[in-house]
């Protein structure tokens, strides 16, 4: 008997995630029917997915944009209703005919929609970390209660949940700690004393993922894989000495579960972000994702080693915040979004970015009280953007 098609709205679609899991549907139309696209900016591509894919609904965040698209779109004959507003991100995350929510927007502007799907119950394909970084406890929460299944898309998070028994109620029997590996992004054999100097252009050019520019800054300073740490805690419900971090510059071994009986269990393959998004769709089955085979007898040597401090100090911030107060990741993620956006606009100098971070965090001190909600995340992400700018202000001074 043939199953009915997985109805799949995409938050971020003409992100590299979008774009990728857009891919993989394609491939599989039999499997999946796009339901819903939306695009913070880029109307263009929105209207030629819509086009391909002719979802339900598209959304943008503003009515101008909005109306660009409807623009576009004029004559196409398509089914897809075009609508603006945050508002509307919402509604389309927690839709009753959508099956699967992908989070692929990137920054805390991610944790509404996803906080809507989490409620209502959905499949969550989770790409954008910022939903736990900022949201944490209470994101999980809303994940536990409204019986949504949680799928993590991060290759470093997906590989150890592919490493872990489909029953949760075994990992903490299981599992002595787990090991984010990181590719140390383009700089991690240059001197630390040169940093400095270094330009957007440089930072943004990965040498091994293909992503876009606010996520390879993040990775140039290793803050990507300090927020995945974050993400770590809360997904895999882990103490922060429990996650450790090694730099695996061939990023072949995307993340790995050390057992305790001392077993070491890993998930290997080629840097392509198409096998961790097709195996969130199809979970817990496989499907063919479209990336290239990993081939044993074409790799040189795998090598390791730990992440300098002096070289990336924005890494260890990850556990300094986990054990502060509450809200206080939140803070970091403010604080690294406004630095990483100035550095890509030429106001600051990339060692700057984590300068802002730890003086923000120094600054700001959140109290957030046990039953604290959305609206509490949202306006501790605003005071800390504004702590940020000062303190950007401030160095330039």
């Amino acid at each position: 008997m043939t199953q009915p098609r997985q109805r799949l709205a995409i938050l971020g679609s003409t992100g590299s995630i979008g774009t990728s899991t857009l891919d993989v549907v394609a491939a599989h139309p039999e499997r999946f029917e796009v339901i819903g696209l939306t695009s913070h900016q880029r109307v263009d591509l929105l209207a030629e997915q819509c086009r391909r894919f002719n979802p339900l609904v598209a959304v943008l965040p503003t009515d101008e944009r909005a109306a660009q698209l409807r623009a576009l779109l004029q004559g196409s004959g398509l089914r897809t209703e075009v609508r603006g507003g945050a508002a509307a991100l919402c509604e389309l995350a927690a839709a009753p005919d959508v099956d699967s929510v992908m989070a692929a927007i990137v920054g805390a502007a991610g944790l509404p929609p996803c906080m809507a799907a989490a409620k209502a119950g959905k499949r969550l394909l989770l790409a954008n970390k910022e939903a736990l970084v900022v949201g944490g406890a209470l994101f999980m929460q809303a994940v536990a209660e409204g019986g949504a299944t949680l799928l993590p898309i991060d290759s470093e998070h997906s590989a150890i949940f592919q490493c872990l028994p489909e029953d949760r109620s075994a990992w903490a029997r299981r599992v002595d700690h787990i090991v984010l590996t990181a590719s140390g992004g383009p700089f991690r054999e240059r001197d630390h004393d040169t940093l400095h100097t270094v330009t957007p252009e440089q930072a943004v050019a990965h040498p091994n993922w293909v992503m876009g520019r606010k996520i390879s800054v993040d990775s140039a300073t290793m803050m990507n894989k300090a927020l995945e740490v974050i993400e770590a805690r809360w997904l895999f419900d882990l103490a922060p000495e429990r996650i450790q971090v090694v730099i695996h510059p061939q990023s072949i071994i995307h993340s790995m579960v050390v057992c305790r009986d001392g077993s070491v269990l890993a998930q290997l393959g080629t840097p392509d972000m198409k096998v961790p998004i097709a195996y969130g769709l199809a979970w817990p089955e496989r499907i063919e994702s479209g990336a290239p085979r990993l081939d044993f007898l074409q790799l040189k040597a795998l090598s390791f080693h730990a992440p300098e401090r002096s070289k990336f100090p924005g890494l260890y911030l990850a556990w300094d915040t986990l054990r502060a107060p509450a809200g206080s990741t939140a803070v970091l993620n403010a604080a690294n979004e406004e630095a990483v956006a100035a550095f890509l606009a030429g106001t600051i100098g990339f060692t700057a970015i984590h300068k802002v971070n730890a003086r923000t965090i120094d600054r700001l001190r959140p109290d957030l009280g046990p039953s604290h909600n959305l609206a509490d995340l949202l306006e501790l992400d605003r005071v800390a953007r504004l702590a940020a700018q000062q303190v950007m202000k401030e160095l330039a001074a």
